[in-house]
């Protein structure tokens, strides 16, 4: 009998993250299809805390599903009867608060719990955990509106709990400081202060729980240069086009790669983010962006720790280079699921 799998959908706080949302759980639906073994269910929420439950995600469908308030749409998740579900929402709402709200009805769901979530997302508190577990972190500090720094430049500023990179700036001069602490608060009620790191790389490791092993994949590295680019930005990451889609930016440039595992950097970075994931608390799946210097010592940027089990996702392409194809990544989560959910 086919699973029946609820995909968790849309944002209540943005139509930018409802658009990401439905941008990769429509790919996630069309990689993992397969009507023997999982039957779809799809729940979505719209930036006006609205529920739908429509038979796709195609605007026609969205339009056509009848809205509802959050008590009706709780008594109907209890009505679907699912096996277990899927969240595909990415605002900071829906990696907490949505989540919580699957623990409370009694869905099990794929992926890191909502604390946990919230742990990854907040810069800051990540970058002490992991710290305090013997990864190496740059010397940072948070500062809120009105403080000011103490460390000297060259320093990175970046909102201390927004994602995608906005509001990053690389403060070379003192002079320089006003204007990017201004762009991290516009973000944020605090900004995150953090000593460059010269770049030597800049990698992202994906880290996956199969049979009880904690796997991690290929590295991903980003073409960075010291000169011209020497931290990555907004833009290296999404963007909207000139038809108002949106698209996912660093899967579609020629300088990101698959680092070969032989490669020098691969094992300590491996190290420290099997020490990430542990420290945090993740299940599942993780993923932590690491800077290496000219050394080859690995420094801890931050954690993304959701993954949409898209084609286009980070952890599904470095699973790809592993030999792991993306059907069996999403039913090995799956599979790891329904043993919790039995326990």
């Amino acid at each position: 009998m086919a699973l029946r799998v609820l995909h968790l959908t849309g944002s209540p706080t943005s139509a930018f993250f409802d658009d990401l949302s439905r941008l990769y759980a429509s790919d996630c639906l069309a990689a993992v299809h397969d009507p023997d073994r999982y039957e779809v269910v799809v729940a979505h929420v719209s930036p006006d805390g609205r529920w739908r439950f429509p038979t796709s995600l195609a605007d026609t469908d969205l339009v056509a599903a009848p809205p509802v308030m959050l008590a009706d749409a709780v008594a109907h998740l209890r009505a679907l009867d699912v096996d277990l579900a899927v969240p595909q929402m990415f605002c900071l709402a829906g990696m907490t608060h949505y989540r919580a709200l699957l623990d409370l009805v009694g869905i099990a769901y794929v992926g890191n719990r909502p604390d946990v979530m919230a742990l990854g997302a907040h810069k800051a508190r990540a970058r002490a955990v992991v710290a305090a577990a013997g990864v190496d972190v740059p010397e940072g500090e948070t500062l809120r509106p009105g403080e000011r720094p103490t460390l000297v430049p060259p320093v990175v500023v970046k909102p201390v709990d927004a994602d995608n990179s906005v509001g990053v700036t690389l403060v070379r001069t003192s002079e320089d400081y006003p204007a990017a602490l201004a762009a991290a608060w516009e973000h944020s009620g605090g900004a995150l202060v953090e000593r460059f790191v010269e770049l030597g790389r800049e990698v992202r490791c994906g880290v996956v729980e199969r049979d009880g092993d904690l796997v991690c994949l290929p590295l991903e590295e980003y073409g960075l240069d010291a000169d011209t680019k020497p931290v990555r930005d907004a833009d290296d990451k999404i963007r909207r086009g000139d038809d108002g889609a949106l698209g996912l930016m660093a899967k579609d440039t020629p300088t990101v790669w698959i680092v070969d595992p032989s490669d020098p950097a691969t094992a300590p970075v491996w190290e420290a983010a099997r020490a990430c994931h542990v420290a945090l608390g993740c299940r599942d799946y993780s993923l932590f962006d690491f800077r290496i210097d000219p050394g080859g010592r690995p420094w801890f940027l931050e954690a993304g720790l959701y993954n949409s089990f898209a084609r286009q996702s980070v952890i599904p392409t470095m699973a790809r280079a592993a030999g792991v194809e993306l059907p069996e990544l999403f039913a090995d989560a799956v599979a790891a699921t329904r043993r919790r959910s039995d326990r």
